[in-house]
């Protein structure tokens, strides 16, 4: 067992990494609330795996449990999905002094996470994180949101959870593709601040070496992102840099309506296509590129895309949250493991 504290103060809470957690539940959620009722959100793939367990614990730790199961993907991360989980908490009679817990991946972690944090104007909530991104990225540091038609995470707010529950066991369930969408995250995280992490996992041959290991991977990350959100909660500086490959990533999944590639593929591409940019324009050490280029292939991660019309991509860039006063805000590396800030514009990308 490993954990981490996220040092917030007031909002300060526990990351604990175990293999096996998912069936003690109830003994880690009796450290952190003691009420009756709690609400489980969760969706139909992981309800199929993991919901019966997670609520068996539950119901043996004395708790009044109800489950709401919604269906698989991006589209459900939208803002008209909303009322209908606010009417499931009202018929369960929810309070602020109740518990939600988000039993899943990125989508029902941001999702439930603001249906959280909006509700009553506020229900504590813990994440239970089911895939490889959500347990190395979004399930860490309170960032909830929904999406719009027009873009990603463009309604949410900062709200974190009371604990983040982390049994790198459930990854044995994951797909091979969706396995591959959290390795796009991982990677982002030696490129941005760990060389020697970035190396390691270059030295790994096969997906049995990485789940050797991957209790030691969600750690790294999970501590990187601890250090980056408590220097700077509010995603004003540092944070930003999490978003490596998140700007180009953003537009190209909107461009393809969430359908052709998943958020990890599409930070992929992102983090490859604005290194070689970077490159071309001398911030850039010559070579990084590809060296991203081989890391996302040995993951069987796609680098590029071939995209026909570049005004819709550029018109999502220009929506994304990092773009302040027509300062668009670009996240580059000087090289493996530096990663810097840059003010630009939408021209960059040209």
């Amino acid at each position: 067992m490993r954990d981490l504290v996220v040092d917030l103060k007031e909002k300060s809470y526990s990351i604990i990494i175990k293999k096996g957690l998912i069936d003690e539940i109830n003994k880690e959620i009796a450290k952190i609330y003691k009420g009756k009722k709690i609400f489980v959100l969760t969706d139909e793939n992981v309800n199929f795996h993991y919901g019966d367990r997670v609520k068996e614990s539950l119901i043996k730790g004395g708790y009044d449990v109800k489950v709401m199961v919604l269906k698989p993907g991006e589209e459900t991360k939208s803002f008209n999905t909303l009322p209908s989980i606010y009417n499931e908490f009202l018929d369960f009679k929810l309070t602020r002094s109740d518990l939600i817990i988000t039993l899943g991946g990125g989508v029902i972690g941001d999702l439930g996470g603001f249906a959280a944090s909006t509700f009553l104007r506020g229900v504590d909530f813990v994440q239970i994180p089911t895939s490889l991104l959500a347990q190395v990225d979004s399930s860490v540091g309170g960032k909830v949101a929904v999406d719009l038609e027009r873009g990603k995470n463009l309604v949410g707010s900062f709200y974190h959870p009371k604990v983040v529950l982390i049994d790198p066991d459930v990854l044995n369930t994951l797909s091979d593709r969706f396995f591959r969408d959290g390795m796009a995250e991982v990677i982002k995280y030696g490129c941005i601040k760990n060389k020697d992490f970035f190396y390691k996992l270059k030295s790994y041959k096969t997906k049995k070496e990485v789940m050797k290991n991957i209790e030691e991977i969600i750690y790294i990350c999970c501590d990187i992102k601890r250090i980056v959100v408590e220097n700077d909660e509010k995603d004003k500086g540092e944070r930003m840099l999490l978003n490596f490959g998140h700007t180009l990533g953003h537009a190209i999944e909107t461009y393809y309506n969430f359908n052709k590639y998943s958020h990890g593929e599409a930070v992929g591409i992102g983090m490859y296509e604005i290194t070689k940019i970077a490159e071309e324009k001398g911030i850039t050490k010559i070579g990084t590129s590809d060296e991203l280029k081989d890391i996302l292939i040995q993951y069987s991660l796609p680098y590029s895309v071939d995209i026909k019309n570049s005004d819709e991509i550029l018109e999502t860039i220009s929506l994304d949250k990092k773009n302040i006063n027509n300062t668009l805000k670009v996240i580059l590396l000087n090289e493996i493991g530096k990663s810097i800030l840059e003010n630009t514009n939408i021209e960059f990308f040209d």
